[in-house]
């Protein structure tokens, strides 16, 4: 992998983890109309670097908000805090129970189903549509909206199905305040993402022979750069109800990936 693939594929990463368009989907589509071979090699060492240049970039727009949670939990006691992280860990059982006993059916589905993948898009675009209507609220997320929220998350695993779309819309079609909405979706992955990444440390998967420490920290800085910028930017869209641009972005994609899949 040569140093410009790795930061054309860090910037991707940055850009499509929190923009609501579906990454897993834009890259099936990208090896069914490229061809696999053409694309560039990305290794599980690559893969797990720029997920946590992604996981750092989403603390570093969140650090404020990171540092409360953090000093509201070492008060040890019950307060909005502790409460706080008591959902987060509640929506990350559904996308762990998914992970772990469908490992090998999800797998098959990453492999050139484009007609799926372009269905899902589809998907996404009518929840972002619907999302973007909904009306403004100051309610807060329950315990039990977190755990549908966590259910949505635990969906996008399927390709073609943004993870932030999904969460995000879930939040504001249960009425959850907007601004609550983005800050949710986007702290409740960092734990998924960074145990991940240990699951796959601890499992031995990582090849450190093969890969260059250049190419490394391009994709992780492209990816960490992108990703302020496009955790921030989505934050904002959120707040001004601008979700129907990626609806429509979505909805086109979708309808030629499901074209193109008939004809490939």
């Amino acid at each position: 992998m040569e140093i410009i693939d790795a930061i054309i594929l860090g910037i991707i990463q940055g850009l499509t983890e929190f923009l609501p368009v579906s990454s897993s989907g834009h890259l099936e589509i990208g090896k069914a109309l490229l061809g696999e071979s053409r694309l560039p090699a990305e290794s599980l060492l690559f893969t797990v670097v720029v997920h946590f240049a992604t996981a750092l970039s989403t603390m570093v727009v969140f650090r404020r908000d990171i540092a409360e949670i953090l000093i509201g939990l070492f008060k040890f006691k019950k307060n909005e805090e502790t409460l706080f992280v008591g959902k987060i860990i509640l929506s990350m059982i559904p996308a762990a129970l998914v992970g772990v006993l469908f490992e090998e059916e999800l797998e098959s589905l990453f492999g050139g189903q484009i007609i799926f993948v372009g269905c899902m898009l589809i998907l996404t675009a009518i929840l972002l549509f619907l999302a973007d209507k909904a009306k403004y609220t100051n309610q807060p997320v329950t315990f039990w909206q977190a755990f549908v929220v966590g259910i949505s998350q635990a969906i996008a695993i399927l390709p073609g199905i943004s993870r932030s779309g999904a969460t995000i819309s879930t939040s504001v079609l249960l009425g959850i305040d907007k601004n609550k909405a983005a800050r949710f979706s986007f702290l409740m992955v960092i734990p998924l993402i960074l145990g991940k990444i240990a699951k796959d440390i601890l499992d031995g998967a990582l090849s450190y022979e093969t890969e260059g420490i250049g190419f490394l920290a391009a994709g992780f800085i492209a990816a960490f750069i992108s990703g302020i910028i496009a955790c921030t930017w989505m934050i904002q869209l959120v707040r001004k109800s601008k979700l129907a641009y990626f609806s429509i972005y979505c909805l086109i994609v979708g309808i030629i990936a499901i074209i193109g899949g008939l004809y490939l």
